[in-house]
């Protein structure tokens, strides 16, 4: 099917652009035509082979089309004795041609996924079983732009850039071990879910974002007169704060620093 979709929409394309290089024709040799000057010509033609994907696959070539007119050279009825002048008008044409060549190769590889890698230890499998593993990374770069936020930057020393990014790079591999110690526990003690959407709907595999904000409104206050703690306020930890820090091998005491 795969290679039948690619050879279908290779052939649409060829046919697509070759009806618009067929007006282009039109419109240069109308009497009205704007497109008079070669380089505008010849730009008109790389935008509709770029536009379709036919670079390929077809050759168009600009060339220059003569006409001849013959008048007479004396006003008058015209005569056995008349004498006429030739007028000849340039205009520019297009030519195009299909290489079907380059078709016949390109149709040879249809319907094939080419994997590349510079890791020459990796079996085939190996190397597609890396390659599913991609969608994960390209999640990790979409939570830098939503979640964190990461631009615009306005940093221009590329020092300072390394070392911005650094910064975000560690903040992702830390949320990326915070889900995989979750999850991993989560598996461990059989629990499927947990409420951790909105209006504690289900969550099957939960996020760093998610946890964080289960504890942003965990609030520690403190009393104090003078250099002297008179009491300190510590909000209630609910039963899904606790059930995540035990999940997650952090102690309620570490969550709570001493006094």
């Amino acid at each position: 099917m795969l290679t039948l979709r690619q050879e279908a929409r290779r052939r649409r394309n060829i046919a697509a652009a070759i009806e618009e290089f067929q007006q282009l024709r039109v419109r240069l040799a109308g009497a009205k035509t704007r497109l008079r000057g070669a380089a505008e010509i010849d730009l008109q033609i790389k935008v509709m082979l770029e536009k379709h994907h036919v670079a390929r696959y077809l050759k168009v070539r600009r060339t220059v089309r003569e006409e001849h007119e013959y008048r007479q050279t004396r006003r008058g009825r015209p005569g056995p004795e008349t004498a006429y002048r030739k007028i000849t008008r340039r205009r520019f044409d297009i030519e195009w041609a299909t290489d079907e060549q380059a078709i016949a190769y390109d149709h040879s590889s249809d319907g094939m996924y080419p994997l590349v890698t510079n890791d020459r230890s990796l079996s085939p499998a190996q190397v597609l079983e890396a390659h599913k593993g991609q969608p994960m990374i390209e999640k990790r770069f979409e939570q830098v732009k939503t979640v964190h936020e990461i631009a615009p930057v306005f940093l221009k020393d590329e020092g300072r850039i390394e070392a911005f990014f650094t910064l975000y790079f560690l903040a992702l591999l830390v949320q990326a071990l915070i889900e995989r110690e979750l999850r991993l526990a989560m598996k461990r003690e059989n629990l499927d879910e947990l409420p951790l959407y909105p209006e504690q709907r289900q969550c099957a595999r939960p996020t760093t974002e998610q946890i964080l904000r289960l504890f942003s409104l965990a609030q520690r206050h403190r009393l104090t007169e003078g250099a002297h703690t008179v009491q300190v306020f510590d909000v209630p930890l609910t039963e899904l704060q606790r059930q995540l820090l035990s999940l997650l091998g952090v102690p309620e005491d570490a969550f709570r620093p001493p006094d």
